[in-house]
């Protein structure tokens, strides 16, 4: 190879006596000694990694004692009314949804703080609800139609797709669906707390049994709206005045135990002092949504669906949930169902209103079919 020590000329004539396909080889090759990095190059290289690799490492360690530290970021994280999707939605024209036999308004809870409300009828009356303004919707109350409260999950507002595909799946059904953003949510007032998502919760509720006397007044929650709906029910039971009958969409048992499973949590899980950490801060906001003490105070029927595939509340959450509320002493005598949905579904953690069987399973629990469908007996 003694030609690397020729002339220029000397090479270019050398490679000029070679086949085509080998010249290509050859002067790709020579071109690399070129480019090869040098040694300092290398270093330097490898003190950029390091001192990435160092700031990743005081960021990991510095965030547990910033939680720790301020741990009202850890309710930030929780309750994540701040991340509002979709974004620049008009909560006052849910039109804009596509829910066009919906009505919005506000209503006051406690003095000076208003909560945004929607009210959707049933599929049936959307012809005469064209045009209509909050009069008309109330007076709807009237009819036979049974109504569901649909109390949601964190991040996001009453907008949000998979929510309004809900509404849309319960008011073809033939029920009312009532939903709201609680205090600090979409475009509600004032700032989230356990205690007032549960107070906002009942209010609505005592709302909709002043216009429904002795209708039928269902209550749905999804997530982290299941431990609002089991604080509510708790909270109904005790004052003597159950509801009809209570759906857990993906429950948990209570937000400790959420907040160890969470995928956010993964990276920290079996970090010496995670509970101290994060769970801590946490239960220092009096924040708890103790759904598996709840059930053992709770006495009117419990429908609990969740997705094997759900990635954000863990299924086996939901069926220990299901499990205490089997063997709870105030639940003897109701109806008690877990209904699972196959990973083959893909209904993860927000998609079981796709199910066709819902209909059917609805039926099942409000008495008016005697079995489940097969798949879920």
């Amino acid at each position: 190879m003694t030609f690397f020590r020729s002339t220029a000329q000397e090479k270019i004539n050398f490679i000029g006596e070679l086949p085509l396909s080998q010249c290509h080889t050859l002067t790709r090759f020579v071109n690399c000694q070129h480019r090869l990095p040098t040694n300092n190059q290398m270093l330097g290289v490898m003190g950029k990694l390091k001192r990435i690799l160092l700031w990743l490492l005081v960021v990991y360690v510095s965030i547990p004692f910033i939680i720790k530290l301020c741990p009202s970021i850890q309710a930030k994280l929780v309750f994540l009314n701040f991340v509002r999707m979709p974004y620049f939605i008009d909560l006052k024209q849910p039109l804009d949804q596509g829910l066009n036999h919906t009505h919005n308004r506000y209503l006051e809870p406690e003095a000076g703080l208003k909560i945004g409300v929607w009210h959707t009828v049933p599929a049936q009356m959307w012809r005469e609800a064209q045009g209509k303004e909050g009069e008309w919707y109330d007076s709807t109350f009237s009819s036979t139609h049974p109504v569901i409260l649909y109390l949601h999950g964190n991040a996001g507002t009453r907008g949000g797709d998979h929510r309004v595909q809900l509404y849309k799946v319960l008011s073809s059904l033939g029920y009312h669906v009532v939903t709201f953003d609680y205090r600090g949510w979409g475009d509600s007032d004032g700032s989230p707390s356990e205690g007032g998502m549960t107070s906002d919760a009942l209010f609505i509720y005592d709302w909709l049994k002043q216009r429904l006397d002795k209708k039928p007044l269902y209550i749905w929650g999804h997530s982290l709206g299941t431990g609002v709906a089991t604080n509510l029910v708790r909270r109904l039971c005790d004052r003597g005045s159950p509801p009809h009958a209570l759906i857990l969409e993906s429950p948990f048992t209570n937000i400790r135990e959420e907040a160890k499973s969470h995928p956010f949590s993964m990276v920290y899980r079996y970090l010496p002092g995670f509970d101290w950490f994060f769970l801590d801060a946490i239960t220092a906001n009096n924040i708890r949504f103790a759904s598996d003490e709840n059930v053992n105070h709770i006495s009117c029927p419990v429908l609990i669906l969740h997705a094997e595939d759900d990635g954000v509340v863990p299924f086996h959450l939901g069926k220990k949930l299901y499990n205490m509320a089997s063997q709870s002493k105030s639940l003897s005598g109701h109806k008690v169902q877990f209904v699972p949905f196959s990973s083959s579904l893909a209904y993860k953690h927000k998609f079981i209103y796709r199910s066709p069987e819902l209909p059917n399973i609805l039926r099942y629990l409000l008495c008016l079919s005697p079995s489940l469908p097969p798949s879920h007996r």
